[in-house]
C-alpha cells in the first residue's frame, strides 16, 4: 500500500483537505460496541463522557476508583504517585534516555523564557492605568499513557507552566494495565519537569477530577494537554468550570515541496506523522509531478520497515495524500485554508516563503528543520492547534498559564475629561444607574 496522488484540486478540497467538525466525526461501530458493553446502553462517546463526569462530580473518589478499575484496570485506590517514586523512575531510567529528557527540557525552558509579558503601570497627570500579569495558582496537565506513553507531551506543557510561575502543577496520566502504575518514562519526565503532584488517573474521569476536585485530587484552574477522544470531549464538557488551552484533535502535517525536495525525506516526514494513530493526517502539496511520484514510491518502500506499519498504512489510506498543485502560490493558498498543525516547507529557499503563511501551528523550514525535531527537542511546545484551529489559536505557551488583571487608578483630572462621555454612553445603553454613578461624582467635583 502507498499514498495516493490527487491531481484534481476540487477533489482534494472535498476529501483530504476537508475539515470535519468534532461533532460530525462518527464513532466507529467497534467503539460504540465497547461503550455499550461498558455502560449497558448504546451511548455516543459524548454521552458516555457526560455520565462519567456527573458520577465523579457527585461521588468523588468512589466514582474515580470504580471508573479507573473498569476502564483502566486500576488495582489501587491510592491515586497519587509518591514523589520518591518519581525520583526513582528518573534515576532508574537508561542514562542516555534520561539525558535526552533533560536536554529536551532545557531547550523547551530556554525557548519559553523568551516569551515575556510584563506587568506595567503608566503614571501620568490623570492617575495611572496598567496591568498585572499573574500566574495561575494551580493547573492540571494530562499526559497520555496508553499503548504509546508520551513523556514529551508532559514536558511540552509542564515546562511552560513552570516558566509562567504556576504555584502548583498537577499531572494525571493513566495507569499501565501491566503494572497498575503510571508509565515509568512519564514518571521520569514528571520529575525532570519539576511538577508538584502526579496521579495515576486517565480518561474522562481524570478530567472530571481535575475540574471539580475530589478528596484526593485538587481542583485546578485550567487543564492542558492532549488526549484521546474521551479526554477531548471531557475537556469540552468542563470548560467554563475550568479553563482549557484547546481541544487537541488528531495530529496533522502538511508538507509543501518543490522540485528540489528529496522524496526520501518527504516520505519519512509523512510516515512519521501517519504512525501516530489511525486518524492522523499526512498530506503533501507539490507542483512537481515527478516529486509526487517519487515520494509515493518512497512511502511504499519505507512503510515496510516501520514497527507501526499497519497504523501508518491505514492513516495514509484514510486521511493522507499527495496533491499536485499548479504552483507554490496555490500550495500556500490551500495550506492557509487548511490551517495545519505542522507546516513543513521542503523548499529550496524556505525563508523566502514564510511571509505567505497566515495559518499554521508551527512552520518547519527546510530539510534539516523537520517536524520530529520539534516534537521532542527544538524548544517550542509541540502541543499545537489542530483541526483548522490554527486560524485563531496558538501553540501552548507561557501565556496559557498566566492571566492579566487590569489596574485602574484615575484621579479628578481623568474624571473631568472622560466622565461626561462615560455618562452619555451609559444613557445610550439605557443603564441609568451607570450614568448616575458618574454624574454623582461629577456633581461633587470641584471645578
Amino acid at each position: 500500500m502507498s499514498i495516493s496522488i490527487i491531481d484534481d484540486i476540487v477533489l482534494a478540497r472535498r476529501t483530504i483537505l476537508r475539515r470535519v467538525p468534532l461533532d460530525e466525526i462518527s464513532a466507529p461501530p467497534a467503539l460504540l460496541d465497547s461503550i455499550e458493553r461498558m455502560f449497558g446502553a448504546r451511548l455516543t462517546p459524548a454521552e458516555a463522557v457526560g455520565r462519567i463526569i456527573r458520577d465523579v462530580r457527585e461521588r468523588g473518589d468512589a466514582a474515580l476508583y470504580e471508573w479507573s478499575a473498569k476502564l483502566d484496570g486500576a488495582r489501587d485506590a491510592q491515586f497519587e504517585v509518591p514523589r520518591a517514586r518519581l525520583q526513582h523512575a528518573a534515576e532508574a531510567l537508561d542514562p542516555e534516555l534520561l539525558g535526552a529528557l533533560q536536554l529536551a527540557a532545557g531547550e523547551i525552558e530556554r525557548f519559553h523564557r523568551k516569551q515575556a509579558r510584563n506587568s506595567w503601570v503608566d503614571f501620568n497627570v490623570e492617575g495611572a492605568l496598567g496591568q498585572i500579569v499573574v500566574p495561575l495558582q494551580r493547573v492540571g496537565l494530562y499526559a497520555p499513557g496508553g499503548s504509546a506513553p508520551l513523556p514529551s507531551s508532559l514536558l511540552m506543557a509542564a515546562i511552560p507552566a513552570r516558566v509562567a510561575g504556576v504555584e502548583e502543577i498537577v499531572v494525571c496520566s493513566p495507569p499501565q494495565r501491566a503494572t497498575g502504575e503510571v508509565a515509568e518514562i512519564v514518571m521520569a519526565a514528571a520529575y525532570v519537569a519539576g511538577v508538584d503532584r502526579v496521579f495515576a488517573l486517565g480518561g474522562a474521569q481524570a478530567i472530571a477530577a481535575l475540574a471539580y476536585g475530589t478528596a484526593s485530587v485538587p481542583q485546578v484552574d485550567k487543564i492542558a494537554g492532549p488526549g484521546n477522544l474521551f479526554v477531548v470531549l471531557a475537556k469540552r464538557a468542563v470548560y467554563g468550570v475550568v479553563g482549557i488551552e484547546a481541544l487537541p484533535g488528531p495530529t496533522e502535517t502538511l508538507v509543501i515541496a518543490d522540485d528540489t525536495a528529496d522524496p526520501r525525506l518527504a516520505a519519512a516526514d509523512l510516515l512519521a506523522q501517519a504512525e501516530h494513530d489511525l486518524v492522523a493526517s499526512a498530506i503533501m502539496l507539490t507542483p512537481s509531478r515527478a516529486v509526487a511520484a517519487a515520494t509515493q514510491a518512497e512511502v511504499a518502500r519505507q512503510l515496510e520497515a516501520l514497527e507501526r506499519a499497519e497504523i501508518a498504512a491505514q492513516s495514509i489510506a484514510q486521511r493522507g495524500g499527495i496533491v499536485v498543485v499548479a504552483d507554490l502560490d496555490e500550495a500556500f493558498a490551500l495550506a492557509n485554508a487548511f490551517a495545519p498543525e505542522h507546516l513543513c516547507l521542503l523548499l529550496q529557499e524556505p525563508w523566502q516563503h514564510v511571509g505567505k503563511v497566515r495559518n499554521a501551528g508551527g512552520i518547519f523550514l527546510g530539510e534539516r528543520s523537520f517536524e520530529v525535531l520539534g516534537d521532542y527537542a527544538a524548544g517550542p511546545s509541540h502541543i499545537m492547534p489542530t483541526g483548522g484551529t490554527a486560524r485563531y489559536a496558538s501553540p501552548v505557551n507561557v501565556d496559557d498559564f498566566r492571566k492579566i488583571i487590569s489596574l485602574v487608578g484615575l484621579n479628578e483630572a481623568a474624571l473631568r475629561r472622560i466622565g461626561p462621555a462615560a455618562a452619555r454612553l451609559a444613557e445610550a445603553e439605557g443603564l441609568t444607574g451607570h450614568a448616575a454613578a458618574v454624574r454623582a461624582r461629577l456633581e461633587s467635583s470641584e471645578f
